[in-house]
């Protein structure tokens, strides 16, 4: 039950990877390396994520670089600290190459969206994410009958935590900032969202407090 008197938001906004998908965090990029590297295999493959410069995979959230690019400057950063690159996965029954990463649904967080489009919120996805992925994530979710709009960083030529990025999926999703809340895993994208006057919300890898908060901010009881 709800009641549009009962809700501080009229709008919610979701990343991607670690909020509607269980995977797809930082730390899953390093996961086939040995755990004495991984975090030093995070800090070649992403960078300093709050940055938004020139990495190679800022570079590629923006679509400036092909994925292709992106892997082959992090085989050089990767030689050059010393730390072997891990042979792909063997191919799948079909033959075909098996992919790095295959999203899955975050179900505490698929439910909440669920919840919040009955109760008649406006709903978007902001994602940081990668031309090559795309189809791939594509098929979690019936992502266009779920959300009213989905933003994918390559294709607008900027990524979180640019506040113009921010202010475009506002703009699109038609709800004021102080009335729209927005769920990241990464806290220097929380941090982005709070300043242009969003609420900030952090999703950790158990979701349970962050959907709790949502659900109160939306007067869903």
């Amino acid at each position: 039950m709800t009641s549009a008197t009962s809700r501080s938001i009229d709008g919610v906004i979701f990343d991607l990877g670690g909020v509607l998908a269980a995977n797809g965090r930082h730390a899953d990029f390093a996961r086939r390396f040995p755990p004495e590297h991984a975090e030093q295999v995070i800090r070649i493959f992403v960078g300093d994520y709050g940055d938004d410069g020139d990495h190679p995979w800022h570079r590629l959230e923006r679509g400036e670089i092909t994925l292709d690019e992106n892997r082959r400057l992090n085989k050089i950063a990767l030689d050059a600290a010393g730390i072997a690159l891990p042979p792909p996965p063997p191919p799948g029954p079909d033959g075909k190459p098996t992919p790095m990463m295959v999203f899955t649904p975050n179900e505490p967080v698929v439910q909440l969206a669920r919840d919040l489009r009955a109760a008649g919120l406006r709903l978007g996805v902001l994602t940081n994410n990668v031309r090559e992925f795309r189809d791939g994530w594509r098929t979690m979710l019936p992502f266009d009958e779920m959300f009213d709009d989905v933003i994918d960083s390559h294709e607008v030529g900027m990524r979180k935590p640019n506040p113009a990025i921010y202010q475009l999926a506002l703009s699109r999703l038609g709800t004021a900032a102080g009335r729209t809340a927005f769920l990241d895993d990464a806290p220097t994208n929380v941090v982005a969202a709070d300043a242009v006057g969003m609420v900030g919300v952090q999703v950790d890898v158990d979701p349970a407090e962050a959907v709790a908060r949502v659900r109160r901010l939306a007067g869903l009881a």
